[in-house]
């Protein structure tokens, strides 16, 4: 069952979200910073979270106070549709939630000392909630990953293993017999914990206090199985992102209940599933991934009559809700107490927002469009960059094509080719500058660069990886610093964006990550997957172009020997497929030398779309 492991994935990182993609082929401006001021979000003034809040206050302690105060309330619920059609719901107080997280805390504490890794290997259930909070507990890092009888992803999840080298596996009853197959015969061994709800008493083992410059958790991104990332998350990074989150768009309502399919090792779903109502005391209602694709009118019904509730997904899950969801499905929705849809981790399509809001509104569900929020992330932030708040409707702005992929956003006029992008807001508790890539000036608004990224939110490096850390959580920006902005440390989040009207519009990425139904691939895993189907096979070239309103993949390969055109494109059809979990829109085969490269010799993947989009990529062109 192939589609369903890609809903399940869902890209484990927010790499990129919002905006049509294109290209700038020339960057400049002005030195002058164009920045937003960190206490405005969209056109309402939000207070900025305290600096005492954001460094001192760690996420960690709510759980203990909750218990404390309100020990019987609801905490977590998971709804189990794979179980029942009807879901089965398993559910916990907070009580009961800190006294489960401290019987496993203790039990990691005899196995996994401070600051080792504990790998988390289970589907989304209330253990796999127990297990992240019970390696804070016992100081440890938690390594959230999914369970190996998610289909296809072996080699990624052996790959991850391997880089985090944990001390200790914690699972669910349900994956347990699988999590020992895997770690059969690995080199590296684990000792394996399954958790339960039938915990021994409480032996008067207490937890000791999070440190802010602990690292809570490495946030592996879907990226290349042979250089596996992970993000270092600290209890600070942690904390800081969840009280921006809340007032950017919680604001002070005191009760809400978040709902989310989102896996819980994706950062998306980490936060919005586990750590908001954690930070603000309040329920969350989860279930299974695979559960949302077989019928994701659950998603609306969870959500439908709750008073004050919020949810997030990227904006492929909205698109597939339109084409999933019938009038039946509709019928007797009261979505009006749902105060935040927030779409984010892929890039935005306004088409995508106004349809999803005509189609629930047209249906009386009573959605309220200014709930609707684009916003933009990375996991290298933790998470949450900017958001478009929840007082509005979103906003879209329509530039002129050619322009844009130029590198400068100018209103388009009518007749010529457009491209209308979404906002992603403004930051709150952090600043955002747009920078030219090549020279570290910030440039003014209107005009395209990278994406930088200063706040307490932003991660201190990769795991075993003091270079490459360095090279993105260490920039500097070059010449004046107006507005008392900091010389350094800036994440260069890779990303493409302009700000326009003191606003973050995402127009692309530098990476050519490929960002296909939520998940991320590295077109250099898919090129070397590709090149080995056939001897016949020289240079490989893959990247994205936008198909029917979706980003889809097409592959362009040099014929250098002889071989059959028909069974070479089958065979890397089938290969990405197997491999990857990834359609390819298109197999192109061209003559030697016909892949576009760049001046030190590498294959061009920007080269090779243009030229693809032109009509030049056919066969011997």
């Amino acid at each position: 069952m192939k589609p369903v492991s890609n809903i399940a994935l869902l890209c484990h990182r927010a790499d990129n979200v919002g905006g049509k993609e294109a290209h700038p082929r020339s960057l400049s401006g002005s030195p002058r910073v164009a920045t937003v001021h960190p206490s405005t979000v969209g056109t309402r003034p939000v207070e900025p979270p305290a600096e005492g809040i954001l460094t001192t206050a760690p996420l960690l302690d709510r759980l203990a106070r909750w218990a404390r105060t309100r020990p019987d309330a609801p905490a977590y619920s998971f709804v189990d549709y794979l179980a029942h059609p009807d879901g089965k719901v398993d559910a916990c107080t907070w009580a009961q939630l800190h006294r489960r997280a401290t019987a496993l805390a203790r039990r990691l504490r005899r196995v996994a000392g401070p600051g080792e890794r504990v790998a988390i290997m289970a589907p989304s259930s209330l253990e796999y909630v127990v297990a992240m909070i019970a390696s804070w507990y016992a100081g440890t890092v938690a390594v959230p990953l999914f369970a190996p009888d998610l289909p296809g992803h072996a080699d990624r999840l052996a790959a991850t293993y391997a880089d985090c080298d944990p001390r200790c596996v914690v699972t669910a009853p349900s994956s347990a017999r699988t999590v020992r197959e895997f770690l059969a015969g690995r080199q590296h061994h684990a000792e394996i914990l399954v958790e339960s709800a039938d915990e021994p008493p409480d032996d008067g083992w207490r937890p000791a206090p999070a440190r802010g410059d602990d690292v809570a958790y490495l946030q592996y991104s879907s990226g290349s199985t042979r250089t596996p990332a992970g993000v270092e998350i600290t209890h600070r990074n942690l904390t800081a992102n969840v009280a921006q989150v809340c007032a950017a768009l919680i604001g002070a309502r005191r009760r809400c209940t978040g709902v989310s399919w989102l896996p819980l090792f994706h950062d998306m779903g980490l936060l919005a599933g586990i750590a908001l109502p954690l930070w603000a005391g309040t329920e969350a209602v989860l279930f299974d991934p695979v559960a949302f694709l077989l019928r994701p009118a659950r998603w609306m019904r969870l959500l439908s009559a709750r008073p004050h509730a919020y949810t997030a997904a990227p904006n492929f899950a909205y698109d597939y809700c339109l084409r999933r969801l019938g009038p039946d499905d509709l019928a007797g929705l009261d979505l009006s107490g749902v105060f935040l849809w927030l779409n984010g981790a892929e890039p935005i399509r306004a088409a995508t927002l106004e349809r999803f809001a005509q189609m629930l509104g047209d249906a009386g569900t009573g959605l309220r469009r200014q709930a609707i929020c684009p916003a933009y992330g990375l996991a290298e932030a933790t998470v949450f960059v900017t958001g478009d708040g929840t007082d509005r409707p979103p906003t879209t702005a329509t530039f002129d094509r050619t322009r844009l992929a130029a590198g400068q956003a100018v209103p388009a006029v009518p007749g010529a080719g457009h491209s209308t992008l979404v906002s992603c807001g403004t930051p709150t508790g952090q600043r955002v500058a747009v920078v030219d890539p090549d020279r570290g000036v910030a440039l003014d608004d209107g005009l395209v660069g990278e994406i930088w990224v200063h706040g307490p939110n932003v991660a201190r490096g990769y795991w075993r990886q003091p270079e490459r850390s360095r090279q993105v959580f260490a920039a500097a920006l070059a010449g004046p610093l107006p507005d008392g902005l900091p010389r350094q440390p800036w994440l260069r989040t890779g990303d493409l964006g302009m700000l326009h009207d003191g606003e973050l519009y995402v127009t692309g990425r530098l990476k050519d990550l490929l960002i296909v139904a939520g998940r991320n691939h590295y077109p250099q895993d898919v090129e070397e997957t590709v090149a080995g189907v056939s001897p016949a096979l020289g240079r490989v070239a893959a990247f994205t172009v936008t198909h029917d309103d979706q980003e889809r993949v097409v592959v362009m390969g040099e014929r250098t020997g002889d071989g059959d055109d028909p069974e070479i494109i089958r065979a890397a059809r089938q290969a990405v497929w197997h491999r990857h979990d990834l359609a390819l829109h298109d197999v192109v085969l061209i003559k030697p030398g016909g892949v576009p490269r760049t001046t030190s010799g590498k294959v061009s993947r920007t080269g090779c779309r243009a030229r693809y989009l032109a009509g030049r990529g056919g066969r011997d062109a």
